[in-house]
């Protein structure tokens, strides 16, 4: 079984690409930026798809989990690429996904 760094960094690394698969193709649609951005837009869709399979876990398990690591990510993007601070329940959010993808990765089972 994957260790709990391991394991983190893995799905951060995912959450990434997720978000920059995603973040791309609205700069083009919202801010009028290049359509050539929807090609690393794709590339970055297609690793994110790549990156979850890496997982020894079951793939439900694996992508219930992820979305812990996704919310908390996405919270660090709003306020290292948009440039708005998270509030008390932006972290309150952020704790409860955390330990929700910790039960659901580290649990143990039989």
């Amino acid at each position: 079984m994957m260790g709990l760094f391991s394991t983190t960094i893995l799905f951060l690394v995912t959450a990434i690409t997720e978000i920059l698969g995603c973040y791309l193709p609205y700069l083009w649609l919202r801010q009028g930026r290049s359509a050539w951005l929807l090609l690393p837009a794709a590339l970055s869709l297609i690793t994110f798809a790549w990156l979850l399979t890496l997982h020894p876990t079951a793939s439900g398990r694996t992508y219930a989990a992820y979305g812990g690591i996704y919310v908390s990510t996405a919270i660090l993007w709003l306020w290292l690429v948009d440039g708005i601070q998270p509030d008390v329940w932006d972290a309150v959010g952020v704790t409860l996904s955390i330990a929700g993808m910790a039960i659901i990765m580290f649990a143990p089972r039989g």
